[in-house]
């Protein structure tokens, strides 16, 4: 058997497409059991994982079809995590060993909730992960005074918090040139809900990148694998992104309720003011979390994101008690 080094760059379902040093793709499947402190994946590789993978040689030699095995990963220096769905007590790693984790958000056509935003951003504070806010479409909202209102407010809600926010247009090319930038000689995921237009996004930073996937999805028979299963693609000024199916919601899971403050910046950092150390900021006295909030220091939409996921950890610990 021989053993080699390289790095998940596709998963079509059945199997694993790992990119050698030298660009070689293999075909794998998994040989083992891979956990992360014991959650239940229904992923346990991820795009991103660096792996190793046996090759039967002797088979190859003989011109039969061998089968390629991934057969461990290499510690992660990071990633990004989800509930599988709503009523599903496992996991689904989005990507993994990723330097910036850009969501891609519309204010219309369709409409990302604040919610929806809220919950990949403390994922991505409570997994280390550098989070980038790109709002697509913004073309389609200047001719309209309260969608103008809408961008500046949610621009600058988050720019406060301390998170990078850009203005993108990738069906007219506006600031596309900055964005190129920003994802630069990094290894970025690419994510968010369905129609907030990533593929228009992916089809103007990689040129005549339509003709290469329908080859690739020719050859593997694998049909809308770009729409259906994450990618990792490179981008022709240095840097890698890694693409992922459009979603819904955003299930957060393994967060402990005492916790979840960490997460959002603003209300960690007036937590240190509350009465008692392991205030929850749902109804302690002499909460500073609650006071803010009634002095609009902190977003009355941030704060009932924060209260969402203390909803999903309870329901977490509640079914961990019931033996689920």
């Amino acid at each position: 058997m021989t053993q080699i080094q390289g790095k998940v760059v596709r998963n079509t379902g059945a199997h694993y497409i790992v990119e050698t040093p030298d660009g070689e793709e293999i075909s794998c499947k998994v040989k083992g059991n891979f956990r992360i402190r014991g959650i239940r994946t229904t992923n346990p590789v991820a795009v991103g994982d660096i792996v190793t993978v046996s090759i039967n040689e002797a088979d190859k030699a003989r011109g039969a079809d061998a089968t390629s095995w991934i057969t461990a990963i290499t510690p992660r220096r990071n990633y990004i995590i989800r509930r599988a769905s709503n009523l599903s007590k496992e996991s689904h790693i989005i990507a993994a060993n990723v330097d910036l984790a850009v969501l891609v958000v519309t204010l219309a056509h369709p409409t990302t909730s604040t919610t929806f935003i809220d919950r990949f951003l403390a994922t991505a504070e409570a997994y280390d992960v550098p989070a980038l806010l790109a709002i697509n479409k913004v073309d389609l909202l200047k001719d309209d005074p309260d969608e103008v209102e809408l961008l500046d407010a949610v621009t600058y809600l988050y720019k406060s918090i301390g998170y990078p926010v850009m203005h993108i247009s990738a069906a007219t090319g506006e600031g596309m040139d900055a964005f190129r930038d920003a994802l630069r000689d990094k290894v970025s995921l690419l994510t968010g809900n369905s129609g907030v237009g990533k593929s228009t996004i992916i089809n103007s930073l990689i040129p005549g990148i339509e003709a290469r996937t329908a080859a690739i999805s020719e050859a593997h028979d694998q049909g809308m694998h770009t729409t259906t299963f994450s990618e990792l693609y490179h981008l022709p000024g240095g840097g890698e992104i890694i693409d992922t199916p459009g979603i819904r919601g955003f299930g957060t899971i393994d967060f402990d309720r005492y916790s979840v403050a960490h997460y959002f910046p603003e209300i960690f950092e007036e937590s240190k003011n509350c009465r008692f150390g392991n205030c929850t900021h749902t109804h302690e006295p002499g909460c500073a979390v609650r006071a803010a909030v009634d002095e609009s220091r902190i977003a009355q939409s941030r704060y009932a994101s924060y209260l969402s996921i203390l909803e999903d950890s309870d329901e977490g610990a509640d079914k961990y008690r019931k033996g689920y």
